[in-house]
């Protein structure tokens, strides 16, 4: 499967206790933290959730 690659650029401060548990899901928790997984519907439905906080990019480019 495609590798996705995430970013975290916005604090959690504010986010609600669901948005930080996705985040820590996400292996994510502080800004500028990174993390590489694989691109699943699950992966798709957790970043929704936390969409505002993160960017994705394709893992498999660089």
């Amino acid at each position: 499967m495609a590798q996705l690659k995430l970013k975290q650029v916005r604090s959690a401060n504010g986010a609600s206790a669901r948005q930080r548990d996705t985040l820590r899901s996400l292996r994510l928790g502080r800004i500028g933290r990174e993390s590489t997984m694989e691109d699943t519907p699950q992966l798709r439905g957790m970043l929704k959730v936390v969409d505002h906080l993160v960017v994705v990019e394709d893992g498999e480019a660089s």
